[in-house]
């Protein structure tokens, strides 16, 4: 056993913040990590997790854990210098803050949060990258989840500073999910593809790329890869803020390809998960209907239609004026999707 000085001593030395420690046991065949991330300054354990698996390969298993341990840290790591009291904040001090607002479960209010920290960033330093690209992404996210009145002044907002930060920093993995985000807001797709691949192949750990690159797969006609890419991501990182909208995407995709009961379940746990995603409730509502629950259906299509603030819940032509993917794509959400909107009280025009 460790005892405190220890970590306090190593930290000093070492001129570190934060210690990651942990122990390997291996019993038989399986081998149990745990890892645990300790304050230097105070000792506090800020995280701990225990990972098990088998031990035949012990190559695959440490890479698992490794990446693990990686996502879980960028979450935690940021979490814990954002809530450090500064009594006179910069421009980083704001970008963690921001960072940390937008990681939790989506909301509107943690979407206002994140973004007015990221413009006080941006405001210290109008030159920096990181503000531009974090700005950028949060604007575009919101109007991905449906969260935001402003939609069309969000898009050319983030898309200048898209447009800046990649002019100064082409290579960053940062500005090109920034990028990323952008592009799919507009709903272009494809296009959106190849700034996802890159920022995986600067962080193969980038659950929240693995995730948006799902969702373009899906849109542009691939939708066999999207819930093997949903999977991978809940491996990567299992207790996930945004774990709501990878259940949901998997939902989806069960809903999309007539399986109503793998759909509901999905969707509950994606309910669950996070109760401010209306497009979750909608789908919920289409699922009900095509079960025959039409009661539950006509109550999750009052709440998606309370929580979007808008007319796109209205009326079924309001949804097909939307873009709802290529041609096959298109057809699956017709057969489906509008399909049980239908019966769950949504009238045509």
């Amino acid at each position: 056993m460790r005892c405190a000085v220890e970590v306090k001593q190593i930290g000093r030395e070492l001129g570190v913040r934060y210690v990651l420690e942990g122990s390997v046991r291996r019993a038989d065949q399986r081998v149990r990590v745990n890892a645990q991330l300790v304050d230097a300054e105070t000792d506090a354990h800020l995280w701990a997790e225990r990972f098990d698996g088998d031990a035949g390969d012990l190559f695959a298993l440490q890479d698992e854990i490794t990446s693990r341990i990686a996502v879980a840290l960028d979450l935690e790591l940021v979490a814990a210098e954002a809530a450090r009291s500064t009594e006179h904040p910069g421009a980083l001090d704001y970008i963690l803050q921001g960072r940390a607002a937008v990681s939790n479960p989506r909301s509107r209010g943690k979407f206002a949060e994140a973004i007015s920290l990221f413009e006080r960033a941006l405001a210290l330093d109008p030159q920096s990258v990181v503000a531009q690209s974090w700005l950028a992404l949060a604007l575009a996210s919101r109007v991905i989840n449906q969260m935001t009145d402003t939609t069309a002044a969000d898009i050319a907002r983030a898309k200048g500073l898209v447009g800046q930060a990649s002019a100064a920093s082409p290579r960053n993995a940062t500005v090109h999910f920034a990028k990323g985000e952008v592009l799919r807001a507009q709903k272009r797709y494809d296009e959106a593809i190849p700034d996802y691949e890159t920022v995986l192949a600067f962080d193969r750990n980038s659950a929240s790329a693995v995730v948006a690159l799902g969702h373009c797969k899906l849109m542009s006609g691939s939708i066999e890869e999207l819930i093997p890419l949903m999977e991978r991501a809940i491996r990567l990182s299992p207790r996930d803020p945004q774990i709501a909208v990878m259940y949901y995407r998997i939902g989806e995709v069960h809903l999309l390809q007539s399986r109503n009961d793998e759909a509901i379940s999905w969707l509950e746990k994606a309910r669950s998960a996070n109760l401010e995603l209306q497009y979750v409730h909608a789908f919920l509502a289409s699922a009900y209907a095509l079960n025959g629950e039409t009661e539950r259906a006509a109550a999750e299509l009052a709440e998606a239609r309370r929580l979007v603030g808008d007319d796109r819940y209205s009326t079924i032509a309001q949804l097909k004026a939307g873009y709802l993917g290529v041609p096959k794509i298109r057809a699956l959400f017709e057969a489906t999707y509008l399909v049980g909107l239908r019966k769950a009280g949504m009238p045509e025009e």
